[in-house]
């Protein structure tokens, strides 16, 4: 989508400008007429002559020059009919009207009729259901939030208009500037992804920041994201953490959220960093918007008290930046002027009476040190002379390269010392701990950033072969009626994948080796153990007549299998879930018949590669299972990374398989190689 002419226009209409205070339309029309805004605006509402000095017009169709954006606010029954006049000469809206799929199926119904206009017309509509989009640098305020915020380098996408009106409110207290601020309302035309691939090419953005309910298109978004998040980083804060959460948002703009774990897969494989409040979103912006790229992990913390400087190194507890070693050299010459009971290591503790010059004369001190990032700390206690203490920090910020943090705690104290401090473009935060945080998840996006050629692309490695004979067992079971794969079945697909299963006889096999297991293998029977459709330990044939007699009798019809018991060691669950956002979703962790107890899994994202699943492996919740533990021997990494890069083979080659499980994996730490014992396919 090409949306300059939407989001840079020479030449705007108002449908629905309004002389009446209160109303969307007259907001809009002040908006734009009186904040700044160079290029040609026409107002057009039918009850009024003349207003704002502008001719009003009483149709859009009216206006003969021509129109970059129409920009409607009007009700939504009189909407399609508006811009379906208008398609063929305008290309660009803007529908602040609410009434569409947010509400109710007629409004969805209206909201589709549109969608096909725009689709017909190749139209770029922003919303319906939306705030508009301001863009400071242009002077452009073309929504009905009121102000104009300060220009900047962070662009700001939400589904939540009021939102946008806090964050704006908020940001100008912080000091923070953006280059656009963007409502997506519905995202009926414009989703988040193509906000993406349009601020990806956006000169005055550095940063994507974006509150989302619902992600529109899964596929199409990760690969995007990925894509762009090599160049800009993009912070989101994603609401529908909880099932109550997930309900609300769907009354509140008609979006489908995702599982929570699936959306943190997604944005971890998309380099996306994830804001868990609305607080450390706002600090993740200010700090990426004003600060370089963190060039190692290697801090320095100033502080005039020494109990803050004990929290702050708690601060670095499981981070990847951590506190860096002060040279020798570096400390001798701290010595020089630091009192006696000042501590010269980091944290540097300049002490409760220190004055600018001794912050001063510190921070010159850490001037030739490896370090990527300072942060000053203070408590205004009585002697402490913080408006010059925050000037020295100026200072020293305009002739070094050096990220400088501030954490001035504290209320009144501080106030106009902060204010200085976010004036001349340093990031402050309340507390320490909020400003490692920040600076950690920074760091952490330019470390992980890979290069997009290195990135496996779906369908690399795909078996045409292999694909045609899995599909062709599929389609019987479909063409049977059945949901889900019988055990034989299911095997067999496992070996066509290399993922090696638990021998299987039959009831009349000869030279069975007890002691044996008998399965129910029914496609409607899925949790065996919980029907009484396993019965383990069978240690002769005449406890194997008996069984399978019971077996017959409990379940008249169906079918059922033998198999040699397995020694248990260690019990995983790997398995596909078919998202119907995101497609295919693989899940791994902890198995057996606690799965669900301890939700001890994890999440991946086909493609991936085997070097990617090995390192998601040593990340993930079951990393213990690789690291040698009280004369335990590990586990075969490589060997449980193979067998998940098999499964996602599998799951872009077989689309119609909707669930999968393996559960239990037996996986062992003796030589002997891992096998699938139970093996479910639903499709």
């Amino acid at each position: 989508m090409n949306l300059e002419k939407l989001f840079n226009p020479r030449s705007i209409a108002i449908v629905g400008a309004s002389q009446e205070a209160g109303k969307v339309g007259n907001v809009i029309a002040k908006n734009i007429l009186e904040l700044g805004y160079t290029g040609e605006a026409y107002c057009v509402n039918p009850k009024y002559e003349n207003i704002f000095g502008k001719k009003y017009y009483k149709k859009l169709s009216e206006i003969k020059e021509e129109i970059d954006l129409a920009i409607i606010a009007i009700p939504a029954r009189f909407v399609v009919e508006e811009i379906q006049e208008n398609a063929k000469k305008i290309k660009n809206y803007v529908i602040i009207s609410a009434g569409f799929a947010e509400i109710s199926l007629e409004g969805k119904a209206r909201e589709d009729e549109l969608r096909k206009i725009a689709q017909d017309n190749n139209l770029n509509i922003l919303g319906p259901n939306c705030l508009g989009f301001i863009i400071p640098q242009l002077k452009l305020n073309a929504s009905f939030a009121g102000g104009m915020p300060e220009a900047g380098s962070v662009a700001f996408v939400t589904q939540s208009g009021a939102l946008a009106v806090a964050l704006a409110d908020l940001a100008k207290k912080e000091k923070i500037g953006f280059s656009g601020i963007f409502s997506i309302g519905n995202k009926m035309n414009i989703s988040e992804t193509a906000m993406l691939e349009y601020l990806e090419k956006d000169e005055n953005t550095k940063v994507i920041g974006m509150y989302l309910e619902g992600i529109k298109n899964g596929v199409d978004f990760i690969k995007t994201a990925g894509r762009v998040s090599q160049k800009k980083p993009i912070v989101i804060l994603k609401a529908g953490k909880t099932e109550r959460a997930q309900k609300a948002i769907s009354s509140h703009t008609g979006a489908l959220a995702g599982s929570d774990e699936i959306i943190n897969a997604v944005f971890e494989k998309s380099g996306i960093i994830r804001a868990q409040d609305m607080k450390e979103f706002l600090g993740l912006l200010e700090i990426i918007s004003l600060t370089n790229i963190p060039r190692n992990k290697e801090i320095a913390i100033i502080t005039n008290a020494g109990g803050l400087g004990v929290l702050v190194t708690d601060a670095f507890k499981d981070k990847k930046i951590k506190l860096a070693e002060i040279s020798e050299k570096t400390k001798n010459n701290l010595k020089k002027f630091l009192p006696e009971e000042s501590s010269v290591s980091n944290p540097i503790d300049v002490l409760g009476d220190a004055d600018e010059k001794r912050y001063a004369k510190t921070l010159d001190m850490l001037r030739k040190e490896d370090i990527s990032t300072i942060i000053c700390l203070l408590t205004p206690q009585d002697q402490t002379p913080v408006k010059k203490i925050a000037q020295k920090i100026i200072n020293f910020k305009k002739k070094n390269d050096k990220n400088i943090l501030a954490v001035f705690m504290g209320g009144g104290r501080v106030e106009k010392s902060i204010e200085k401090l976010k004036g001349n473009n340093i990031p402050t935060f309340s507390f320490p701990e909020e400003a490692i945080d920040a600076l950690d998840k920074y760091y952490q996006w330019n470390k992980n950033l890979t290069p997009i050629l290195s990135l496996p692309r779906r369908g690399d490695e795909i078996d045409d072969y292999r694909k045609a004979k899995a599909k062709e067992i599929i389609a019987k079971a479909k063409i049977e009626n059945r949901n889900a794969l019988l055990f034989c079945e299911a095997t067999e697909i496992m070996k066509m994948y290399g993922i090696k299963t638990v021998e299987t006889f039959s009831e009349n096999a000869e030279n069975i080796k007890f002691p044996v297991v008998v399965k129910i293998d029914s496609d409607k029977i899925l949790h065996k153990t919980d029907k009484q459709g396993v019965i383990l330990n069978i240690k002769n044939q005449g406890e194997l007549e008996e069984t399978i007699v019971k077996i017959k009798n409990n379940f008249p019809g169906e079918k059922f299998i033998i198999q040699p018991m397995q020694d248990i060691k260690t019990e995983l669950i790997l398995g596909i879930k078919k998202d119907d956002i995101f497609g295919p979703v693989i899940v791994f962790g902890l198995g057996g018949i606690y799965t669900e107890v301890f939700k001890m899994v994890d999440f991946l994202l086909p493609p991936a590669s085997q070097k990617k699943i090995e390192e998601k492996l040593l990340k993930s919740k079951i990393k213990f299972l690789f690291q040698e533990t009280r004369g335990q021997k590990p586990y075969n990494l490589k060997e449980i990374a193979g067998i998940l890069q098999k499964l996602n083979f599998l799951a872009q080659e077989l689309s119609e398989i909707l669930e999968l499980d393996i559960n239990p994996l037996l996986i062992y730490n003796d030589g002997k190689l891992a096998v699938a014992a139970d093996i479910k396919i639903i499709i």
